[in-house]
């Protein structure tokens, strides 16, 4: 899973100015109920609290055909709950190891720092990486692709240059992961499905 660790190390160190230590805790994947909040006077000069909502969507229950279908299902469930973090903490700090790179003054020193990096992160996350399976590997790359709006592939290629994007690429498809994956939840099946997962476990309903 070397691979795998090679996308997590691009955002899950902390990429401050002062070099801190790699944060151990992945955000949370549930969103808060509320965008913001108000608050009024009436007219007898109380303060009133107006909280407003963020919005919530609805499915219908899920459909199963046989047992097997509904196994499936609930699989897939697991493995979006432990993947998503993972996906949602590379788009928090991608940015953020973008524009911390950008203020080194040479190639030398930006490599050297993402080497660093590389060696840390693999070093902290590697007890946990080596217990995705292929399939959980799978929805990591497929959710990095929802949370960030770019294929696994082209991360690693925007830091690590293309040789080893190509080198990861090919490794990962060893193990029936292809890191150019890409996100079409309104057109494919299997999307659409992580979506609705994503979606539900975000508003705190699955």
């Amino acid at each position: 899973m070397r691979w795998l660790l090679s996308i997590i190390m691009l955002s899950c160190a902390a990429i401050l100015s002062a070099q801190e230590a790699v944060t151990e805790d992945l955000p949370s994947v549930r969103n808060k109920v509320y965008k913001g909040y108000y608050y009024f006077r009436t007219e007898d000069s109380d303060s009133t609290l107006m909280l407003v909502l963020n919005p919530i969507t609805c499915f219908p229950d899920e459909v199963f055909k046989n047992k097997k279908q509904e196994q499936f299902y609930w699989r897939t469930v697991r493995d979006v709950k432990k993947a998503l973090p993972y996906a949602k903490l590379i788009a928090a700090t991608l940015i953020e190891t973008y524009e911390y790179i950008e203020t080194l003054p040479t190639k030398k020193e930006r490599e050297d720092h993402l080497k660093r990096m590389e060696k840390e992160v693999f070093n902290q996350y590697k007890p946990e990486l080596k217990r995705f399976s292929r399939r959980q590997a799978r929805v990591l790359v497929k959710l990095i692709y929802r949370e960030t709006n770019q294929s696994s592939y082209g991360i690693i290629k925007a830091f690590l240059g293309g040789f080893r994007a190509t080198f990861w690429q090919a490794f990962g498809k060893l193990f029936s992961v292809n890191l150019k994956a890409d996100w079409k939840p309104d057109t494919d099946p299997d999307d659409a499905m992580l979506e609705r997962i994503c979606t539900r476990i975000e508003q705190g309903t699955l």
